[in-house]
């Protein structure tokens, strides 16, 4: 009997920890999106929202901040995106972090920069709001066979 009760309570407080991470993972691929929507519309207020004004982002070309980040924005015609494959994963309860594949079809500064990227960010709870404080991305490279 002990041990039903034992298996019991395990039970409880895994449905307990699956019920408080849905709502935190489905609030994160909201921003993520919405913050993708953001920068497609150049909506720079919008954006700035979103994302931490410290915002890290590290890409093939540099570390860029907020500011090189609305930059590009000004620079960039998105004209679609949609996210795939998408995890989140919460280290404790004011951190999260999320990956994904993004399909881009944008141009930068009239050079096509479309394809499939994966991506990675890190979301931060503060005062009770969201706001991503890193990102990353890379183009998505086709596995190349070994040599021989």
């Amino acid at each position: 009997m002990k041990k039903y009760i034992t298996y019991a309570m395990a039970l409880f407080f895994a449905m307990i920890a699956v019920a408080i991470a849905g709502p935190n993972d489905d609030a994160i691929i909201a921003k993520e999106k919405a913050a993708w929507q953001a920068f497609k519309d150049k909506k720079a207020e919008d954006f700035k929202k979103l994302i931490s004004a410290d915002l890290v982002a590290v890409y093939a070309q540099g570390t860029m901040n907020m500011q090189a980040e609305l930059d590009t924005m000004s620079k960039t015609d998105m004209k679609s995106f949609s996210l795939s494959d998408i995890k989140v994963v919460m280290p404790d309860a004011d951190t999260a972090m999320i990956s994904y594949k993004v399909k881009v079809e944008s141009s930068l500064q009239g050079k096509d920069n479309s394809g499939d990227y994966n991506c990675g960010s890190v979301w931060r709870m503060k005062n009770g709001k969201w706001h991503a404080i890193f990102h990353s991305d890379m183009k998505e490279e086709k596995a190349q066979p070994p040599p021989g």
